[in-house]
């Protein structure tokens, strides 16, 4: 396919087999750079198949690709293989995305605030605010 980072000549019947995955992640836009996803790769984030990936394995279609992605958790099912980056709107058919719905954001109950004036805390204030912000 044209423009789609499809390589015409890699393969048997003119379509890449595998590609690595720190590539194919970067591809279809899962993370910002290829230095980020090989990053997530060696630090464990990224598993394929339940096994955990270095950035050099090979990803194939039909493999299930698991990467952590800030505080998110993707499954993504490989449907093709690409290795240069394209448009999200071409990159979207490239897996089918198996992910677990993002958290709600919690509402963080409201934080008691000072009177302006009131000067500097004390250390018993200070240990108050900092329980009420969710703060050891």
């Amino acid at each position: 396919m044209i423009g789609t980072g499809l390589s015409d000549t890699a393969g048997h019947n003119g379509a890449m087999e595998s590609t690595r995955v720190d590539r194919w992640l970067w591809a279809v836009r899962v993370y910002k750079t290829r230095a980020a996803a090989t990053a997530a790769c060696r630090g464990g984030h990224v598993q394929i198949g339940g096994a955990r990936a270095k950035p050099a394995s090979p990803v194939r279609i039909g493999d299930r690709v698991t990467a952590r992605v800030g505080e998110r958790e993707r499954v993504l099912e490989v449907v093709a293989i690409i290795d240069k980056r394209v448009s999200a709107a071409e990159a979207a058919p490239c897996f089918v995305d198996h992910s677990p719905p993002p958290p709600t954001r919690e509402t963080a109950p409201a934080v008691p605030v000072r009177d302006p004036g009131a000067g500097r805390p004390s250390k018993r204030e200070r240990r108050m605010l900092d329980r009420a912000r969710g703060r050891s």
